[in-house]
Parts: C-alpha cells; sequence; structure tokens
C-alpha cells in the first residue's frame, strides 16, 4: 500500500512535453500590465529567460522517484540512524509564487536496506522543485524516504526563509520558519526522536 502511495505522488506529470513559448507569451502580457516597455534592451530576453527559470525551478512535477533512487538500495546489516544534515533546498511558495529556501535535515532508521546518500538531497530537490507550502514539503520528503526504504522510521527537519514575508506583507527580514515530520520510530520512540534532535544541533 505505501509503495502505491508514492508513486502515485511522486510520479505526478503535468505534461511530458510542455509547449514552449507559452510562458514567455504571457511574461511579456505582465511585463506591459506593469507599465513596461518589453521592446526595451533591457527587457528583450526576459520573457524567454523567465520562462526557462520557472520550467526549471517547477522541474520537480516531471520528476520521478523510481528514476531517482535508480536501484541505489542496498542491503546493510545497520540498525542505527542515518542521518544528512544541512541539504539546500529552494522551492516557491504557491501562495505567491516567490522564492522561499533553506536546508533540510533527513534521518531514517533502517528496515532492511539503506540507500545511496546522494539520493536523500535528490528526492528533496524533486519535492522542493514545484510550487509548495513548507509545511507540505516536509512532509512528503518524510513519506517518500519511508516509503522507499520501507524505513523503521523518519525524521525530517526543515528551515527555511520565505520571501514572501520578506519583501511584502509583514517585510520580515530576519524570520524564519521550522517545520518538522516524525514517522515511525521517532514519532513513537522519545529516545529516537532526541537523538535526531541532537545530532542536528551539533
Amino acid at each position: 500500500m505505501r509503495a502505491k502511495k508514492v508513486h502515485k505522488l511522486s510520479s505526478l506529470r503535468l505534461d511530458a512535453n510542455p509547449q514552449t513559448g507559452l510562458i514567455a507569451d504571457n511574461v511579456e502580457s505582465i511585463l506591459r500590465e506593469l507599465g513596461e516597455d518589453p521592446a526595451r534592451e533591457g527587457l528583450l530576453k526576459t520573457p524567454e529567460r523567465s520562462e526557462k527559470a520557472l520550467r526549471f525551478l517547477t522541474s520537480g512535477y516531471h520528476a520521478n522517484i523510481e528514476q531517482i533512487v535508480n536501484g541505489a538500495l542496498f542491503d546493510v546489516e545497520y540498525d542505527e540512524m542515518v542521518l544528512v544534515k544541512d541539504i539546500e533546498f529552494f522551492s516557491m511558495c504557491e501562495h505567491h509564487m516567490l522564492p522561499f529556501f533553506g536546508k533540510m535535515h533527513v534521518a531514517y532508521l533502517p528496515g532492511k536496506k539503506v540507500i545511496g546518500l546522494s539520493k536523500i538531497p535528490r528526492i528533496v530537490d524533486m519535492f522542493a522543485r514545484r510550487l509548495q507550502v513548507q509545511e507540505r514539503l516536509t512532509q512528503q520528503v518524510a513519506e517518500a524516504i519511508r516509503d522507499v526504504l520501507d524505513a523503521r522510521g523518519v525524521g525530517v527537519i526543515a528551515e527555511a526563509q520565505h520571501f514572501c514575508m520578506m519583501m511584502r506583507g509583514v517585510e520580515k527580514q530576519c524570520s524564519s520558519t521550522a517545520t518538522s515530520a516524525m514517522l515511525g520510530s521517532f514519532r513513537t520512540d522519545k529516545a529516537t526522536r532526541d537523538e535526531f534532535l541532537s545530532l542536528v544541533r551539533l
């Protein structure tokens, strides 16, 4: 059941071959609406650049977790915590389409397998490169790690700064937001959770 859930969640695809140019055309209209002249020298290529940037920043919609993991699951007799700290991520707030960025700490207790360490940041990127809210992003990463590995427990902490709070609205440049997702032993076993939190603080 878990495997099916992850496949449905992580294989979300809007269009394998999106029609290019549509975003650029709309960016040009937006520039005009803002009072700019898309024909002036500095903006001549801006619509195309914006489309290219947006397609990269939302490329997680077209990612596939099976391709990301690519068989990098290994039978290892190890039952202690595995932690990858300070994974940088960049995402876009779905409410204002402004960036938020920070770092994520991902830990798991193996069942029968461990995953190649480089795959964990790639899984983070897959979910971060979508229109997101930080709470959902944190939970999606935790569930994906749990289901791919059939892990006994997963803990994820994300710390981020949001441009929608820094550049507009309350305009608080020094504020940050922390979210966590604790699954399996990380939720039910206080000692496991405390070990995770202490390792993150090191």
